[in-house]
């Protein structure tokens, strides 16, 4: 739920504020009562992707057969 607050209230708490939106708290700027804009978080920025970063880290027996029973638990018979 967004609280409402007026322009007066959000200039003097402004820190306050800022933290409660970086919380996740979306606020309502309110002037003379109406809603006039909204402080809210911004979105994370994705993760990039690194091709090659586990390279190395990867075993040989990662790319070895099933055993028969476990492939066959795997296939559902």
């Amino acid at each position: 739920m967004a609280t409402i607050v007026n322009v007066h209230e959000a200039k003097t708490h402004f820190s306050k504020l800022l933290e409660q939106a970086h919380a996740g708290q979306e606020i309502i700027l309110a002037k003379a009562g109406k809603p006039y804009a909204r402080l809210v978080p911004l979105a994370a920025p994705p993760a990039q992707r690194r091709p090659g970063r586990l390279a190395g880290r990867v075993g040989d027996a990662f790319c070895e057969s099933l055993p028969e029973d476990e492939l066959q638990s795997w296939e559902g018979q």
